[in-house]
C-alpha cells in the first residue's frame, strides 16, 4: 500500500494523502448491458454507502406517480419526529380529499367525513394502499394547504440534494385529474417529475432519516375503517394468496406507482445479512414487469457484490499518523478514521479501490499546522473512497467519505515553553539572514 503525505518542521502539510487498499464498489459496463432491464430508466444502489452499482438513464425525468408519495411520507414522518403531530392525531376529511376518495378510478380504501381518523390510520392507507385522499388529508394537517405541502416537498428536495424533479401535488396524480382543486400556483397539465437518480436520493435518505418507514412499508396486510388493505408491493415476503409467488428474500419496501404516463413503477428495498440494497424501475410495460425487472437488479446486488468492513472506527492512518501541531505540549497529533468504511465488494474487484485523504484547510494555520489545544475525536479532514475503474458514482453526488478526527489529544504548551519557542524562532531567523548576508561577500 502507498500513503502520500508531506510535512515537515514547520508545519508543511499537503493536503491530499492516497494509499491502495481493497474494496468494493461499481459494476463494469458489460456486465451491466447483460442484466437487460426492461424500463426506461433504472438504478441500484448500496443503501448503506450510497455507491451506484448499476444505472441505465438514470437522469432522465419521468412522472413517477404514486412514489411522489415517499416525499409526503418523508415530510410526515419530519412533522412526527418535530412533534409538531403525533401517529395519535386525529383530523377529518376536507371536501377536497373527500371528492378523490370518491372518485373510483383512483386508489383509494373509500374515506368518509365527519369522522376523525388518526395519523397512523391515515399514513398507513397512504402508505401501504397508495391511498391518495389519506395523502392529501395528511398533507392538510402538516402544511395547512397542499398547496404549502407541495413547497415543503420542493424544498426538502432541495435539501437533500435531489436534481431532476418537479413535485406539483402530494399524492402522484396528474394535476389533470385534479382539476380546479389542484395546488396554487401549479400548471393544469402539470405532472411531478423525478429521475431515477433523484428517486433514489428520496428513498436512501427516507429509510436512512427515518427507517421506521420500512416498518408501515413492509406491512402485507393491516385493517382499515373495518376493511382489510393489502400492499401493492407484490415482492413482500409472505403475501397472501397467488401474491406469494412474487415474494423476495429480504423485501421490506418500498413504494409502487402507476398511471398511463408513468407506466408501471418500483422503488424496492431488500435487506439479506446487513446487506440492504435500494433499486428504481421506471416505465416498465406492466404490473408484473415491474416486480420482475427489480428482481434482476436484486439478484445482481446480492449474488456480485458481498458487504465488506474495509476499516474500523477509529484504524490510524498507517505510514502518515500524525499531523504537526503548533503551541503544542508535542508536535504532532495522531489521526483516525471516525467511523467504519463499509461498502459493497464487487467480486474480482479488490484490488481496483484506494483511499484520498483530505485535510480541511479551516483547521490549519498559515503554516499548514493545527493549532493545539486539540482535542481527540475532532475533525480534521475526511477520507474519500475511490474506484479506480469506470465508477458510477455516489447517490450523495460525490463519494463515499468519512471523517478524519485526532485520536488523542495535544494540550497546549504554557507560556514559558512558547515563550523560549518564540525567541528561538526570533535568532534563528536573524542567523539565517546574517548567514544569507555573508554568503553573498564571497
Amino acid at each position: 500500500m502507498k500513503h502520500l503525505l508531506k510535512a515537515s518542521m514547520i508545519g508543511l502539510f499537503a493536503m491530499l494523502i492516497t494509499f491502495s487498499t481493497f474494496t468494493a464498489k461499481p459494476l463494469d459496463t458489460q456486465a451491466a448491458g447483460s442484466l437487460n432491464i426492461e424500463a426506461e430508466s433504472a438504478i441500484l444502489i448500496d443503501a448503506n454507502s450510497g455507491e451506484i452499482l448499476y444505472a441505465k438513464n438514470p437522469d432522465l425525468t419521468l412522472p413517477p406517480a404514486s412514489m411522489t408519495k415517499m416525499m409526503s411520507e418523508y415530510l410526515i414522518l419530519d412533522a412526527i419526529e418535530a412533534g409538531t403531530i403525533s401517529w395519535d392525531t386525529t383530523t377529518q376529511v376536507s371536501d377536497y380529499p373527500y371528492a378523490i376518495s370518491a372518485n373510483k378510478d383512483f386508489s383509494g380504501t373509500g374515506l368518509t367525513q365527519d369522522k376523525d381518523y388518526t395519523v397512523r390510520d391515515l399514513y398507513n392507507a397512504m402508505a401501504i394502499y397508495s391511498d391518495n385522499a389519506a395523502t392529501v388529508v395528511l398533507a392538510e394537517l402538516v402544511a395547512g394547504s397542499e398547496t404549502e405541502f407541495v413547497k415543503m416537498m420542493n424544498n426538502k428536495a432541495e435539501e437533500i440534494g435531489m436534481k431532476e424533479y418537479k413535485f406539483v401535488n402530494a399524492s402522484g396524480l396528474a394535476n389533470s385529474d385534479l382539476g380546479d382543486k389542484r395546488p396554487e400556483g401549479t400548471g393544469a397539465n402539470d405532472d411531478n417529475l423525478m429521475s431515477a437518480r433523484s428517486t433514489g436520493i428520496l428513498a436512501y435518505n427516507l429509510i436512512k432519516d427515518h427507517p421506521e418507514a420500512l416498518e408501515v412499508a413492509g406491512t402485507t396486510q393491516t385493517e382499515f375503517d373495518g376493511k382489510k388493505i393489502t400492499n401493492w408491493n407484490w415482492m413482500l415476503p409472505n403475501m397472501p394468496g397467488y401474491l406469494e409467488a412474487y415474494g423476495y428474500e429480504g423485501m421490506d419496501g418500498l413504494k409502487t406507482g402507476h398511471t398511463d404516463a408513468a407506466g408501471y413503477c418500483f422503488t424496492g428495498t431488500a435487506e439479506r445479512n446487513g446487506q440492504r440494497y435500494i433499486t428504481v424501475v421506471m416505465k416498465t410495460a406492466s404490473e408484473e414487469a415491474r416486480f420482475q425487472e427489480t428482481a434482476k437488479l436484486l439478484d445482481y446486488g446480492f449474488n456480485q457484490f458481498e458487504q465488506t468492513e474495509l476499516y474500523k472506527a477509529g484504524t490510524e492512518i498507517k505510514d502518515h499518523e500524525s499531523i504537526s501541531v503548533a503551541k503544542g505540549k508535542e508536535d504532532t497529533a495522531a489521526i483516525a478514521t471516525k467511523d467504519a468504511i463499509t461498502t459493497s465488494v464487487k467480486n474480482g474487484e479488490e484490488d481496483k479501490y484506494h483511499l484520498e485523504f483530505k485535510v480541511d484547510e479551516d483547521k490549519l494555520n498559515k503554516d499548514d499546522e493545527l493549532v493545539a489545544p486539540v482535542k481527540k475525536g475532532d475533525k480534521v479532514g475526511t477520507a474519500t473512497l475511490v474506484y479506480d475503474g469506470d465508477d458510477l458514482g455516489n447517490i450523495n453526488g460525490g463519494s463515499y467519505t468519512v471523517d478524519i478526527v485526532a485520536s488523542e489529544d495535544v494540550e497546549k504548551s504554557n507560556w514559558f515553553m512558547l515563550t523560549l519557542g518564540a525567541i528561538g524562532d526570533f535568532f534563528s531567523g536573524i542567523f539565517t539572514s546574517v548567514a544569507d548576508t555573508v554568503k553573498g561577500w564571497f
